[in-house]
C-alpha cells in the first residue's frame, strides 16, 4: 500500500533566486533530498518535508505528483533498523513525540495524589496526650532500639504502617518551605488603597524564636513533672563598696530577692544604695555563692614588674648622698669634684634643695651625687636622700667637729642601712683638729679604720682640692664591694628627688632612675600624678633621648608637680596610668579628710580652751619653687607651734609655683600671710594684693622665713602679766564715816602701800578679796600717794566695805611684759 501512495505523490519543486530545484525520482538519489549545483558551483542540499492531509494520511493533495516507490534495498534497510531497535529492548530513547495522556491514567494519578495528601494530614495532626507520654517514655531509648522497633512495625503492618510518635513529632518540627524570593523590595509593604480596601495578605506566621519556645514548652510538658533547673554557683568579685543593683547583677539574682535578704539583716536599702563589703559577703553567703574580695589597691598590683634575672643585671653608677651640718662644706666639696661653681648659685651660700649631679672620673667611671641641705629645716629631705642612696658621705668640718645636723645625718644613714664614709673637711684651716673629730664620732658608734673600726675616713680640703682623688677611689671601691647592678632592658623605675613648676616648661620632676631605661614617649606614674615623657634633660642641661639606671634626669610632660620622694614607674598605656593616679589621688584626699576630722575641736576641747584662754592663730599660704622647700617651711612652722602652747601656725594652702590671684583671694578672705620662697606674684596678683591690702613677703633663705614668722607671732601674742609685791598693812580699827563708807585705820608692817595699786584682803590667812583697788590713802587728813613701812594710814577700797579689825591688806602691782616666741 505504501508503494501505491508513493506513486500517487506528485513531484515537488522549490524556487530559489528565480531558478527551480527539482527532486527527481531514482534509486541513486537519497530519499526526500536532492543535491544540485548553485550559481557559484556550490552544492546545495534541499530537504522536502511533506505534511499529511488530515483526512487521508499518507496522501498528498497536490495533483500531478506521483508517489515514489521504495526500492528493495530501502525496504530491507528499514526492516533491519526496526529489528535492531526491538532487540535493544527499548534501551535507546525514542525521538518520536510522547503519546498524549489518557483519561484513565489522569484519574489514577489524581487518586494517588489524594491518598498521599490524606496520609500526610494524618501524620501531621497534633499529638494526643497518650502519644506524648509514649514519646516521653521513648526518649530514653537509644537509636539501635528505636530502629529495631521501626523494623518490627513495618514487618507487622507492611509498607502502610502508621507513623510512630517520634516521626510525627519530627514532621511537626519541620520548617515550612521557604517562599520564593522576589525582586520586589516592597513585598511586605502595601499601598494606602490596599489598606483601605483590605485588599492585602499579611504573613501571620510566628517567628523562629516563638516556634522554638513552643517546641521547648511542648517537650517539657511531655516529660510530665517539670524538674526545677539547677542553680549555678558563681564566684562573685566584691570591692570595698558596691551598690545593691551591681551586687544582684554579679550574682545573677533578682534584685527583689537581694533586697529581701538585706531586710532580714535589718538593712533597709534600695537598688541604688551602697553597701560595704562585709554586708555584701553575708548576702552572697546566703545565696550560696563564693566570695572574692578585692580592694582599690589592686590596681597597683604588678606595677613593679617581675623580679630581674641575675643574667640581665649590669653594673650601674653608684648613688652617693653628701650629708652633714650646715656650712661644713658639702656643696663646696661637690663643687670641687664637679669643677663647677654650684655654691654661687645658692642664696646665701646655703643649699636650699636637693641637687642631683653625675660626675665622670678620669678613669671613665661615673658617680651620681645627691647634695642635701644641712640646716635643721630640711630633715625630711635628708631622710629622703638617705633612702634612695647606695653610699652616704658625712662631711664634718675639722674645726667644728660634731654638730646637731651631723648627728641627724648619722641617724638617717643608719636607718637606711647604707655604708658610711666620713670626710673630714677644712683640714687646711689653722684650727683644724681631725683627731678630735674621730674621737667624737665614737660617741655615736662610728669607729673609723684608724681606730680599728670598719668605717672609711678621709681628710680632705674642698678649697685646696686635697685628697679628692682618694675620695673618688674610696667611693668606687665601696661600690665594687656592694656589687651595684641593675637591669637596663626593662620598664624604667625610680624616685622623684625633686619637683618644681617652671614657666614655659610646666611641671618638671628630677628623677633618679634605679632600674630600666626611660625613653621619650614612655607613659609613667609619679605618685598621684601621671604623664608622658616629652623631653629628658641631664644634669648638664643637655637634651637626651633616654636615661639609664643610676642617672638623674629632668622629666617634662607631667600633668602636675608630684611630691618629692614619690615613686616613679613606667606603665604600658595611658589608661593604666590614669587609673593608678586617680586611685592615689582619692587615697590622699581620704587621708586629708581623716586628718581634718581628727583635728576638729570637740566640746571638751572648746571648754578647755575657754578656761585656758584663746590661742593666737597665724594663717599662712606658702608657695615655693620646689616641693622640698615647701616641706621644709611647713615642718619648721609646725615645730614652732609644738614648742609654744599659746600659738598656732595654720597653713591654709601650700604648693609649687608662683603666687596667683586665687592665692591672694584666699589670703584676703582668711586674713592670711602669703609667703613666697624663690617665687614671685604675677601682675594681676600684685594688683589685687595692693587693692585688698594683703600682706605678701618674698624670701630666698629659709632662716628668714622662720624668724619673721616668730616675730609676727610675738607681736600677736597678748603680753604676759607679772605680779610685783609692794607690802602689807594690818587693820587696827575700822571707822564708819557718813557719805564715805568704812575707813580702815592701818599700820604698814612691811614694804609700802600705794594708791591705785591692787590689794588683797586676808582674814585668818584666808583670801577674802583679791584684785581690789585701793581707792583712798590718807595720812592724818591729807591724801598721799604712798605710805612706807612703820607709818599709820587710812585706807578705803573701791566698791568693797566688808573690813574688820585684824584683817591683813597686801598691796601689789601688775606689770605687763611683751612675749616672744622661741
Amino acid at each position: 500500500m505504501s508503494e501505491t501512495k508513493d506513486k500517487e505523490k506528485p513531484k515537488k519543486t522549490l524556487s530559489l533566486s528565480g531558478k527551480t530545484l527539482g527532486v527527481p525520482g531514482g534509486a541513486t538519489a537519497p530519499p526526500r533530498q536532492n543535491v544540485t549545483q548553485g550559481r557559484s558551483g556550490a552544492t546545495v542540499a534541499v530537504e522536502v518535508r511533506r505534511k499529511r492531509a488530515p483526512g487521508s494520511p499518507g496522501e498528498d493533495d497536490t495533483e500531478g505528483n506521483k508517489q515514489r516507490q521504495l526500492t528493495q534495498e530501502e525496504k530491507e534497510s528499514r526492516a533491519k533498523a526496526l529489528r535492531d531497535s526491538t532487540a535493544e529492548g527499548g534501551s535507546r530513547k525514542s525521538t518520536l513525540p510522547k503519546r498524549r495522556t489518557t483519561i484513565e491514567s489522569k484519574e489514577a494519578e489524581n487518586k494517588t495524589k489524594q491518598d498521599e495528601q490524606k496520609k500526610k494530614e494524618e501524620k501531621e495532626q497534633p499529638l494526643s496526650e497518650e502519644e506524648k507520654r509514649q514519646l516521653a517514655a521513648d526518649a530514653s531509648i537509644n537509636p539501635e532500639d528505636a530502629a529495631l522497633q521501626n523494623a518490627r512495625r513495618e514487618k507487622v503492618h507492611g509498607e502502610d504502617a502508621p507513623a510512630s510518635v517520634r516521626d510525627k513529632l519530627k514532621k511537626a518540627e519541620a520548617k515550612a518551605p521557604a517562599k520564593p524570593k522576589t525582586d520586589d523590595r516592597r513585598g511586605k509593604r502595601i499601598t494606602v488603597t490596599q489598606a483601605l480596601n483590605k485588599d492585602y495578605e499579611r504573613d501571620r506566621s510566628r517567628s523562629l524564636a516563638a516556634q522554638k519556645r513552643a517546641r521547648e514548652k511542648a517537650r517539657m510538658a511531655a516529660q510530665g513533672s517539670l524538674e526545677p533547673p539547677k542553680k549555678v554557683m558563681r564566684e562573685v568579685v566584691i570591692p570595698e563598696t558596691i551598690t545593691v543593683q551591681e551586687l544582684a547583677n554579679r550574682m545573677t539574682e533578682p534584685v527583689r530577692e537581694v533586697i529581701k535578704s538585706l531586710m532580714k539583716m535589718d538593712v533597709m536599702a534600695t537598688v541604688t544604695d551602697v553597701i560595704d563589703a562585709d554586708t555584701a559577703e553575708l548576702v552572697i553567703g546566703e545565696f550560696g555563692h563564693t566570695l572574692k574580695r578585692v580592694t582599690e589597691a589592686d590596681v597597683e598590683i604588678g606595677l613593679d614588674g617581675v623580679e630581674d634575672d641575675k643574667k640581665d643585671l649590669k653594673p650601674r653608677p653608684p648613688v652617693v648622698t653628701i650629708m652633714g651640718h650646715v656650712d661644713h662644706g658639702k656643696t663646696s666639696l661637690l663643687d670641687a669634684l664637679r669643677e663647677t661653681d654650684v655654691v654661687a648659685k645658692e642664696a646665701g651660700g646655703i643649699t636650699q634643695h636637693i641637687g642631683a649631679y653625675q660626675v665622670t672620673m678620669k678613669s671613665g667611671d661615673k658617680i651620681t651625687f645627691l647634695d642635701t641641705p644641712g640646716h635643721a629645716a630640711f630633715t625630711e629631705m635628708r631622710a629622703r636622700g638617705a633612702n634612695v642612696t647606695d653610699i652616704v658621705i658625712i662631711v664634718v668640718a675639722a674645726n667644728d667637729s660634731i654638730m646637731p645636723q651631723t648627728i641627724e645625718a648619722i641617724s638617717h644613714a643608719k636607718a637606711a642601712e647604707v655604708p658610711i664614709i666620713i670626710a673630714i673637711n677644712k683640714i687646711d684651716l689653722p684650727d683644724a683638729n681631725p683627731a678630735k673629730v674621730k674621737q667624737d664620732l665614737l660617741q655615736y658608734e662610728i669607729v673609723v679604720e684608724d681606730l680599728g673600726g670598719d668605717v672609711l675616713c678621709l681628710e680632705v680640703s674642698a678649697i685646696k682640692k686635697t685628697n679628692l682623688d682618694k675620695l673618688e677611689e674610696t667611693i668606687l671601691l665601696q661600690s665594687e664591694l656592694l656589687e651595684i647592678k641593675a637591669n637596663p632592658n626593662r620598664a624604667a623605675q625610680g624616685v622623684v628627688v625633686e619637683a618644681k613648676l617652671e614657666k614655659g616648661r610646666g611641671p618638671v620632676a628630677t628623677v633618679l632612675i634605679q632600674r630600666g631605661t626611660l625613653r621619650i614617649g614612655d607613659v609613667f606614674v609619679a605618685g598621684a600624678e601621671s604623664g608622658k615623657v616629652r623631653a629628658l634633660i641631664d644634669d648638664h642641661g643637655n637634651n637626651i633621648k633616654e636615661g639609664i639606671p643610676g642617672q638623674p634626669v629632668e622629666v617634662l610632660g607631667l600633668d602636675a608637680a608630684p611630691d618629692a620622694g614619690d615613686s616613679f614607674s613606667v606603665v604600658k598605656d595611658e589608661g593604666r596610668a590614669r587609673e593608678i593616679s586617680e586611685y592615689r589621688e582619692r587615697k590622699r584626699k581620704q587621708m586629708q579628710a581623716a586628718q581634718a576630722v581628727q583635728g576638729r575641736t570637740t566640746m571638751d576641747q572648746l571648754l578647755a580652751q575657754r578656761s585656758e584662754g584663746e590661742k593666737t592663730v597665724l594663717p599662712v599660704i606658702i608657695k615655693a619653687d620646689v616641693h622640698g622647700s615647701v616641706e621644709a617651711i611647713v615642718g619648721s612652722l609646725d615645730k614652732v607651734t609644738e614648742e609654744n602652747e599659746d600659738i598656732v601656725v595654720q597653713v591654709l594652702h601650700h604648693g609649687v609655683g608662683g603666687i596667683t590671684e586665687s592665692d591672694v583671694t584666699l589670703a584676703n578672705a582668711s586674713n592670711a600671710l602669703i609667703i613666697g620662697f624663690n617665687v614671685r606674684a604675677n601682675a594681676q596678683a600684685r594688683a589685687l594684693a595692693a587693692r585688698e591690702g594683703v600682706n605678701m613677703r618674698y624670701y630666698n633663705v629659709i632662716y628668714n622665713v622662720i624668724d619673721d614668722a616668730k616675730a609676727l607671732l610675738s607681736g600677736m601674742l597678748a603680753p604676759s602679766e607679772r605680779e610685783e609685791y609692794l607690802g602689807q598693812a594690818k587693820v587696827l580699827q575700822v571707822f564708819n564715816i557718813t557719805k564715805v563708807g568704812k575707813i580702815a585705820g592701818c599700820m604698814v608692817e612691811m614694804g609700802m602701800v600705794k594708791r591705785g595699786a591692787k590689794v588683797r584682803l586676808l582674814r585668818d590667812d584666808v583670801v577674802i578679796l583679791d584684785g581690789g583697788t585701793l581707792k583712798t590713802l590718807k595720812r592724818h587728813q591729807d591724801e598721799v600717794k604712798e605710805v612706807k613701812e612703820g607709818n599709820e594710814c587710812g585706807m578705803a577700797f573701791e566698791n568693797y566695805d566688808d573690813i574688820k579689825d585684824g584683817d591683813v591688806i597686801e598691796c601689789y602691782e601688775v606689770i605687763a611684759e611683751a612675749r616672744t616666741v622661741e
